[in-house]
């Protein structure tokens, strides 16, 4: 069956984005989108959520619901004045800043029996991996190759080394999750050497809200969805799809300019 829904956590409270970057040069419409934090509406050519809803409709998605927090009305107003031809937009409330499996659960009347994408609303996913993953069945998740990252991605290679890795087991179309490795040190990462990079690109079946509701507190106080994925995968396989392409990025204000000339040349259809 075909992947018609997608989940997009815009509740973060962009902490890093609000942080002034001496660098970066910005319009004063990118500056006060990046100081309240809606990364989402950052104007690099024109919001950046434009262009992730337009490359989920490019692989057939059509409803999008956006996990966002009560005071996020700028999200409502933008997508009520478009005349959206592709994509439905939905809201879910997250009414507290929990964590990343509080805010599935929060989408949780939107997914209904149905499997669902859920991805980060800071990043910009490849069309063609975004292809790859709806194509698989059950749950899955893109593992992005490191060397793609570094070089086709606006992601400094620093940062790319404290990103999450996906032990993988089997290869191909046989490949599943093991685990995955949050902020590896330099012994896991030689250790792992052809582990893919996790850019929370996933594809879930319905049980993965089942899974985020009985998710507790992590020793960082939030309720992550990487627990739930992990109680997932001892009922049902994870597929891991290997992607040799780069992510663009959005979590600080020196990320804008550099997003924005990459995304320069991408048509919008909404």
């Amino acid at each position: 069956m075909s992947v018609t829904k997608a989940i997009i956590l815009a509740r973060g409270l962009g902490t890093r984005m609000r942080k002034q970057a001496d660098g970066a040069q910005l319009s004063a419409e990118q500056q006060a989108a990046a100081n309240a934090g809606t990364k989402g509406l950052i104007d690099v050519g024109r919001p950046f959520l434009d262009y992730i809803l337009s490359a989920l409709a490019d692989v057939g998605v059509t409803d999008v619901c956006l996990v966002i927090g009560p005071e996020h009305n700028a999200f409502r107003d933008y997508y009520s004045s478009l005349d959206l031809r592709r994509v439905r937009i939905h809201y879910a409330i997250q009414e507290e800043p929990l964590g990343t499996a509080d805010a599935v659960v929060a989408a949780r009347e939107f997914q209904g029996e149905d499997r669902a994408l859920v991805l980060n609303s800071d990043n910009y996913y490849p069309p063609a991996s975004l292809a790859s993953l709806v194509a698989c069945p059950g749950s899955a998740v893109v593992g992005f190759e490191r060397e793609a990252m570094a070089t086709d991605s606006n992601i400094a290679p620093e940062r790319i080394t404290a990103f999450s890795v996906i032990d993988v087991e089997g290869e191909g179309a046989d490949a599943r999750l093991r685990r995955i490795v949050e902020k590896p040190d330099e012994a896991t990462l030689a250790a792992m050497a052809d582990a893919p990079v996790s850019m929370n690109c996933w594809l879930f079946t319905a049980a993965i809200q089942a899974e985020c509701a009985r998710v507790t507190p992590s020793p960082r106080g939030e309720l992550e969805l990487i627990d739930a994925v992990m109680a997932l995968r001892e009922k049902e396989p994870i597929r891991v799809v290997r992607s040799a392409h780069g992510v663009l990025d959005m979590s600080n204000q020196d990320d804008i300019p550099a997003v924005a000339k990459a995304l320069a040349d991408v048509e919008v259809s909404l």
